[in-house]
C-alpha cells in the first residue's frame, strides 16, 4: 500500500495537500469520451486509438494541476489540441474543453485566464459551426467554461494567499526560535558572567585569607557556596524567561560585588516609575556593566546614577578605570539589544574610565 501511494505521488505531486482532491472529481465525467466509440460500434483499432488519446489527456490534466509555471501551460495546450482533433470524430470531444478551462485558469494571472477563455469560446464557435452542436448543448458547454474558469482562477488566488500566509507564519515562527535562543544566550550570559566573576574573586580572597584569618577565609566560601546555588537558580529561571528581582536587588549585589573586588561604589538613584519589563533590562544592564567594572576596568571608583529627566529615564554608570576603545563583546551587543527592544539606547564614552549612559522612556501612568 505504501508503495503504490509513493508511485501515486510521484505520478501526481500537487503541492496542495490539502486539496490534491479538487481535480480529481472530475475525472468522472470523461466516461462520456471513452464510452463514445461503444455507442457507435467502431472497429477495435478505433477503440484502443481513442483509449489511449483520453489516457493520454487524462495524464495531461493531473500533471498541469500538479506542477504549475510554464509547464502548466504546456500541458492546457496540448489538452487544448487533443480536444481539437478529436471532436470531430468523438461525441464527448468537446466536453475536454471544460477540463482544459479547469487546468488553464488555475493560475493568479488575470490576463492569461482571460487570453485563455477567449480561445476555448473560439474553439467552442468553431465547433458549433462545423459540427452542428445541439443550442442546449453549445449553451451548457459555454456556461461551463466560464463558470469553471473563474471558479478555477479565484480558487488559484485563494491558494496563492494561503500558501503566502503559511510560508509568513512559518517565518515568524522560525523568526521566534532565533529570538529566544538569543534572549537565553544573552540571559546565560548575564547570569554566568557576573556570577562566575563574583565566585573567581571570593574564591582568591579566601585563598589569600586561608592562613591569616580562616573564619573570614570559610566565610567567603560559604558566600561562593551561596552564590553558586544562586546563580544555579538563576540559570533556570533565565531558560523561562522570568528572572528579574528589579533594579534595588541587583544594586545590592553589585555593591557586593564591587566591594569584594575592592570598589568603592556612590550610588544617587530617585524612585521612578518603571514597567516590569523596563526594571528586568535595567538590571541586567547594571549586571553586565559591573561585571566588566570588576573584570577588566581595574577601577577604584565606580558611580551608579539613576535619575529621571523629561519623559525619560536615565542611568548612568561610571568609573574611573583605564577605559577602552576596543569594539563591542557580546556583553555591551546584549545589553544594546535588549534596551532597543523596549525602545532605548545606550552610549559608551571612553577615556578617563568608562561611561554608559543608558535612556528609556518612561511609563506614562493614567
Amino acid at each position: 500500500m505504501e508503495r503504490l501511494k509513493r508511485l501515486w505521488w510521484r505520478f501526481y505531486p500537487n503541492p496542495d495537500k490539502e486539496h490534491w482532491w479538487m481535480p480529481l472529481i472530475w475525472l468522472p465525467f470523461m466516461f462520456w469520451f471513452f464510452a463514445s466509440p461503444w455507442w457507435k460500434h467502431v472497429s477495435l483499432l478505433y477503440w484502443v486509438a481513442n483509449t489511449i488519446v483520453g489516457l493520454v489527456f487524462v495524464v495531461l490534466y493531473l500533471q498541469a494541476f500538479a506542477r504549475g509555471g510554464r509547464f502548466r501551460l504546456i500541458c492546457t495546450l496540448l489538452m487544448l489540441g487533443i480536444a481539437v482533433a478529436t471532436a470531430p470524430f468523438n461525441s464527448g470531444g468537446p466536453t475536454l474543453l471544460i477540463y482544459c478551462a479547469a487546468a488553464g485558469s488555475f493560475t493568479t494571472n488575470r490576463l492569461r485566464v482571460l487570453g485563455f477563455m477567449a480561445v476555448e469560446i473560439a474553439v467552442l464557435v468553431f465547433f458549433n459551426y462545423r459540427l452542428h452542436l445541439d443550442f442546449g448543448f453549445w449553451v451548457s458547454m459555454l456556461l461551463l467554461i466560464v463558470l469553471v474558469g473563474l471558479a478555477n482562477h479565484f480558487a488559484a488566488i485563494s491558494h496563492c494567499q494561503k500558501e503566502e500566509l503559511r510560508l509568513a507564519n512559518s517565518e515568524i515562527e522560525h523568526l521566534a526560535k532565533v529570538a529566544e535562543r538569543e534572549r537565553i544566550a544573552r540571559d546565560l550570559h548575564d547570569v554566568l558572567g557576573h556570577t562566575l566573576s563574583l565566585i573567581t574573586l571570593k574564591s582568591e580572597l579566601a585563598r589569600k585569607l586561608v592562613d591569616r584569618d580562616p573564619e573570614r577565609a570559610k566565610l567567603e566560601m560559604q558566600d561562593v557556596e551561596n552564590t553558586s546555588r544562586a546563580a544555579l537558580a538563576d540559570v533556570r529561571e533565565a531558560i523561562r524567561g522570568y528572572r528579574s528581582d528589579g533594579f534595588f536587588a541587583e544594586l545590592s549585589r553589585a555593591r557586593a560585588a564591587l566591594e569584594t573586588a575592592g570598589v568603592t561604589l556612590k550610588c544617587d538613584t530617585a524612585p521612578l516609575e518603571l514597567s516590569p519589563a523596563q526594571e528586568s533590562v535595567l538590571a541586567l544592564v547594571l549586571r553586565e556593566a559591573v561585571t566588566n567594572v570588576v573584570r577588566h576596568a581595574e577601577a577604584q571608583r565606580c558611580e551608579v546614577r539613576l535619575v529621571k529627566e523629561d519623559a525619560l529615564c536615565r542611568l548612568e554608570i561610571t568609573d574611573d578605570g583605564r577605559g577602552s576603545d576596543a569594539p563591542e563583546g557580546n556583553g555591551l551587543r546584549g545589553m544594546r539589544e535588549r534596551l532597543q527592544s523596549i525602545g532605548g539606547s545606550l552610549e559608551r564614552l571612553t577615556g578617563q574610565g568608562t561611561r554608559l549612559v543608558i535612556e528609556l522612556p518612561l511609563v506614562v501612568s493614567n
